[in-house]
Parts: structure tokens; C-alpha cells; sequence
């Protein structure tokens, strides 16, 4: 069911559409170097296929699950002696899959040839190439996103396929609902394929191949959920996450983090993101989130999973309902920029210590004022150093906790 030609292609209209970029890279046999981006199943290696298909030039492919630097080196040898515009139409076009697990080193062989125009590469990858793929190559090779597959493009694979394939095409199939094949599919093709030939084999020789909501489920049992621990949708999905609580959306937060508990996240990596949230996001509006937010660290530790997807859930959404300030985060980033800036400015010397009698003599420690010592446990005096003492740091946000601590260093302090 491999697709042969951009007619048969389905899906990634903006890139392979009438007037489109790689149409008419590849109608006019010009193929630049370009990274395919996306994910699985939604025609990376098929289009590099059609590529090769269309084109004059000698095409070589490696895949970096079993290519090594020795591979790589071996291809661009057999390139180098190709004959053919440095330029135009016939140079060697190098396809690798999955590119991305190709190790730096093995990623710094390609330079060369790339850079030289020895090859075209084209690369394919379900991870973002801004994290794993070298920014030397990156800066010679564009990047094109390509995007799952809509309900109208399954359709007419779904279509395609019991007419085209050799096996479906004699059968007796029927179509009553697509509405959970679809959805298990996920966008992507292969998965639509993998279904279909499910339901084909399940289906006694000889009776009608039913497609319908009920049997697609009942074969399938599960849907596997689409989510690398390791790649981009990790980091997608705790973003979305943090973004919802963030946004004070607690149906959003939980949905999301059922994708992670789902997909099968590390409940701690949870918890130390709702710990980070508290302080960030919620910080001094409500510092009870932080202690709330520890102990479901605490009990994540203590009761693991699946029962940890009560405590989390509680969490989440108490974060996403609270009041929100970022004010301790802000007042720590002004405070290290200020360090950055200044330096290290000496200490005052009356909060200095002075546990010796030179120390003393020198006027360590001298006129400090002990706090406690005067009504209401304060009294004015300076703590900063000299050249950044009427500097401020920490600008509360408009909430009612904070609003009765700034209230409080008002009284102290004036409006310093």
C-alpha cells in the first residue's frame, strides 16, 4: 500500500500540494538537502521513496538504527565517485532514517559531504531535530514538519485499501461507523494498515470483514497511547501541563495528566513538576500549595501507582484553583541578575560576624541592631550593601496574601 507517486500520496498537502515547496523540488529534479520532521506513520520514508522514484540521481539509504561511521563513510566514497552536476540534477542523494539516533560523531561524518555538495540529504526523524540533531547540519539542511493524518486522509486510505490491496480487495467488507478506527489510528497510516489487517485476519475465511466501532474495539482491546518518555511529547505534554495549572484550567491539568499517567510518565517526574509549579506559579499568593504540592511528592513515594493518580489529580487541580504569583521567582532572578551585574559587593560590616577580638577591633558587627530587641521585633537599618541599598527585588503581585505582606513591609519600611 506504499504509495509510488505524489498522486498516491496522501496527506501533507502543504508540502507536497499543488505549488508546494518539495513538489516542486522534486518536479524540477533539484533536491536540496532538508530534514523530514514528524511523526510515525505519516510518510517520512515513503516521500523520500518518491523522491528517489522521480529523480535521476543515484539514491543510497542507511538507517542509523544499523549504519555506524564506518557505514556513512563508505556511502559518501561511492558518492564521491558518481559523475553528475556538483549542483544540478543526478548528485547522490543520502537518505537516513531516523536520523536521530545518530551519535554526534556519526552526525559530524555527513558535514563534509553535505557542505561540499558530494550528497543531498534528506534525513527522516519522529524527534525534534532542535534537540538531536547537530546545529552544523541543521544550519545545512531544512526543516520540514510534517503533520499526523486528518479523518479525511484515513478515509481515503481506509478507502484505497479495500479496493487496492490484494488481500482486502476480495473480501466481502463492510463499513458502518470509523469513528474508533480513526481515533485508534492516531494519524497515523501504518497503525490504519496494522488495524485493518487485525480485523482481516480475525474475521473467519469467507464472512463479511465488519468495520465498526464495537468491532474495532473489542479486537484491539487497548488503545496503546502514543507518548515517548524520552522524545518531544514528554516534553509537550508536561508543558501543556504545567501551562494548565498555570492558567488556572483544573479540567485541562487533569486531562493532561492522564496522557502522562496513560502513557506510562514516571509519577515522581509529576510530582517534582507540581513542586516546581507551587513555588513558581503560586509562590507567595498561597504558600500552602507548596506544602500540598510536597506532600504528594511524599505520598507518591510512599503508595507508587495506580493509586497515585488520586493524589496527583488532587494536587493538580487544587494548583490549577489557587490564587497565582510569580513574585518569589521574579525577586530571585532580579537578585542573580543584580549579582551577575556587581559582583561580589562586601558585606556591611556591622552584619558581619565577629567571633574574634581582631574582628571586633575592626568594627565587625559594631552598631548592629538586634530585632528583637525593640518593639514589634523591628527596627530600620540597612542590609544591603552600600551600592545597591535602595535596590528592590521583590514586586508582590496583586492577591490578597500579598497584599497583606506588602501592607506589612509598608508599615516597616516605608515605601522603600
Amino acid at each position: 500500500m506504499r504509495p509510488k507517486t505524489l498522486d498516491q500520496y496522501i496527506g501533507q498537502q502543504h508540502l507536497v500540494g499543488p505549488g508546494s515547496i518539495l513538489r516542486r523540488m522534486i518536479e524540477s529534479g533539484k533536491i536540496a538537502s532538508f530534514i523530514l520532521w514528524g511523526p510515525p506513520g505519516v510518510g517520512k520514508t515513503t516521500l523520500a521513496r518518491i523522491i528517489a522514484n522521480a529523480t535521476d540521481s543515484p539514491f543510497y539509504t542507511l538507517s542509523a538504527v544499523t549504519s555506524g561511521v564506518k557505514d556513512v563513510r563508505e556511502v559518501i566514497d561511492r558518492c564521491k565517485a558518481e559523475t553528475g552536476s556538483m549542483f544540478g540534477a543526478g548528485r547522490p542523494i543520502l537518505f537516513i532514517d531516523e536520523i536521530h539516533r545518530f551519535s554526534k560523531s556519526q552526525q559530524d561524518s555527513l558535514l563534509g559531504a553535505v557542505e561540499n555538495g558530494t550528497v543531498t540529504l534528506i534525513g527522516a526523524t519522529t524527534e525534534n531535530p532542535s534537540f538531536e540533531v547537530i546545529r552544523p547540519l541543521l544550519s545545512r539542511a531544512q526543516v520540514y514538519t510534517l503533520r499526523p493524518l486528518d479523518d479525511n486522509d484515513l478515509r481515503t486510505l481506509l478507502e484505497r485499501a479495500i479496493t487496492e490491496d490484494p488481500i482486502l480487495s476480495r473480501s466481502k467488507v463492510e463499513v458502518e461507523q470509523t469513528a474508533a478506527l480513526f481515533r485508534y489510528s492516531g494519524g497515523d497510516a501504518r497503525k490504519l494498515l496494522n488495524i485493518l489487517d487485525l480485523l482481516e485476519q480475525s474475521t473467519p475465511h469467507g464472512e463479511k470483514i465488519i468495520i465498526n466501532d464495537q468491532v474495532v474495539t473489542e479486537r484491539l482491546q487497548e488503545n496503546p497511547q502514543a507518548y515517548d518518555k524520552n522524545g518531544e511529547m514528554h516534553y509537550d505534554i508536561i508543558s501543556a501541563f504545567i501551562k494548565s495549572i498555570r492558567g488556572s484550567d483544573p479540567d485541562a491539568a487533569v486531562y493532561w495528566l492522564a496522557r502522562m499517567i496513560a502513557g506510562g510518565e514516571d509519577p515522581e517526574f509529576i510530582a517534582r513538576r507540581l513542586v516546581i509549579v507551587a513555588s513558581e506559579d503560586i509562590g507567595l499568593a498561597n504558600p500552602t500549595a507548596l506544602l500540598i504540592a510536597n506532600a504528594t511528592f511524599d505520598t507518591i513515594r510512599k503508595i507508587g501507582m495506580p493509586e497515585g493518580r488520586i493524589p496527583l489529580s488532587e494536587c493538580a487541580i487544587y494548583l490549577a484553583l489557587s490564587a497565582k504569583s510569580n513574585s518569589a521567582y521574579m525577586a530571585i532572578d532580579a537578585a542573580l541578575a543584580e549579582v551577575e551585574r556587581s559582583g561580589n559587593l562586601p558585606v556591611p560590616l556591622h552584619l558581619r560576624n565577629a567571633p574574634t577580638a581582631l574582628m571586633k577591633k575592626l568594627g565587625y558587627g559594631e552598631n548592629y541592631r538586634y530585632a528583637h530587641d525593640y518593639p514589634g521585633n523591628f527596627v530600620v537599618q540597612q542590609f544591603r550593601p552600600d551600592a545597591i541599598a535602595e535596590k528592590k527585588f521583590w514586586n508582590p503581585c496583586s492577591n490578597p496574601a500579598e497584599d497583606i505582606m506588602l501592607q506589612r513591609h509598608k508599615s516597616r519600611w516605608g515605601d522603600k
